[in-house]
C-alpha cells in the first residue's frame, strides 16, 4: 500500500469523526496524529491536549509547547489527578488503565463542550503488548485513529518523515511509572528521581533508553547501536545517576526493551 493511499485512509477516518481533542503526549505518534488532524481539520475543530501529573518529566512539556507553537496547533495543557488514586499509587497491573480513567476524566468533559471525539496516539503495533490503559481509554469513548486506518509505528514514522515532521525519528516514550516494578508506589520523589537521572542520560547523547527503578538500584537499559557511546562515557553517568538519588547503577545486557516490566507478570494476570 502507498504512503499516499495509507495517509488518505487516516484522513477518512479523521472526516468521519468531525470534532477531535488529541491527547498530545509529544512523541512520535500522537505528534503525527495531532499534525494530520490540525492541517486536515483546521484549529476550529481539533485541540490537542497535554496532560500534566508528575509521571510526565518536564521537558515533554517543553517539547510540546514547541511542537505546538511551530505547527500553529490549538493546543493547551491540562492537570491530571491519577496520583490522587490510591489504586493508580499502588502500581498494581492495572496503573494504566487507572492512569487512563485519570486522563479520560479531564478530557471526556472538555471533548463533551464541543462534541468532540478524544482520539489517542495507538497504532497497530501497541495492539501486541499488554495495554489496560487502551481498553480504559476506549471504555471512556476515546478512538484510535491510527489503528482504525491500519498504520504501524514504522507507517508513522515513513509518514511523519515524508511530511517533513521533526518527530518521525524520535525515540519511543512512556510515563515515568512505567519504569516502577508492579507493587512499587509510584510516589513524587522517585519519578523526580528517574526523571533526574533519564535527565543526564540524555545529556550524555543516548537516545534510547529507560532507567527502570529498583529501589537503591537503578537499572540501566539503553539500545544496542548505543552501548559503545555509554561504555565510554561509564564513569559520568554513574556520577549522574548516583546523583539522582540511587545508591548502585546497573546496565541490562539484553539492552532496551520497551515495556521490560510487563514480563514480570504472569499469564494469568495479563489474561
Amino acid at each position: 500500500m502507498s504512503s499516499g493511499t495509507r495517509l488518505a485512509r487516516l484522513d477518512a477516518v479523521l472526516e468521519e469523526m468531525g470534532d477531535v481533542v488529541v491527547a498530545f503526549s509529544g512523541g512520535a505518534d500522537s505528534a503525527f496524529l495531532a499534525h494530520r488532524a490540525h492541517r486536515l481539520l483546521g484549529g476550529d475543530r481539533a485541540l490537542c491536549v497535554t496532560a500534566v501529573s508528575p509521571s510526565l518529566a518536564s521537558d515533554e512539556v517543553s517539547h510540546c509547547r514547541d511542537l505546538a507553537a511551530e505547527w500553529g496547533l490549538r493546543w493547551r495543557t491540562v492537570a491530571t489527578a491519577e496520583m490522587d488514586d490510591p489504586v493508580y499509587v499502588a502500581n498494581g497491573p492495572d496503573r494504566c488503565a487507572r492512569c487512563k480513567d485519570a486522563l479520560m476524566a479531564v478530557l471526556g468533559p472538555l471533548a463533551a463542550e464541543s462534541s468532540s471525539t478524544v482520539v489517542l496516539g495507538v497504532n497497530t503495533d501497541d495492539l501486541g503488548d499488554y495495554r489496560p490503559g487502551q481498553r480504559a481509554a476506549a471504555a471512556a469513548g476515546a478512538r484510535f485513529p491510527l489503528v482504525e486506518a491500519g498504520l504501524s509505528k514504522a507507517d508513522v514514522r515513513q509518514l511523519s518523515k515524508q511530511l517533513g515532521l521533526r518527530t518521525w525519528d524520535r525515540p519511543a516514550g512512556a510515563c515515568l511509572a512505567s519504569r516502577l516494578p508492579y507493587g512499587t508506589p509510584v510516589t513524587a520523589p522517585t519519578l523526580r528521581a528517574v526523571e533526574t537521572a533519564e535527565s543526564a542520560l540524555r545529556a550524555l547523547g543516548l537516545r534510547q533508553f529507560r532507567v527502570r527503578h529498583h529501589g537503591a538500584v537503578a537499572r540501566v537499559e539503553v539500545a544496542e547501536d548505543e552501548l559503545d557511546t555509554l561504555w565510554s562515557k561509564r564513569e559520568e553517568l554513574v556520577a549522574a545517576v548516583k546523583a539522582a538519588g540511587y545508591d548502585f547503577v546497573s546496565l541490562d545486557l539484553e539492552g532496551f526493551r520497551s515495556g521490560s516490566m510487563n514480563r514480570l507478570l504472569s499469564r494469568s494476570t495479563r489474561a
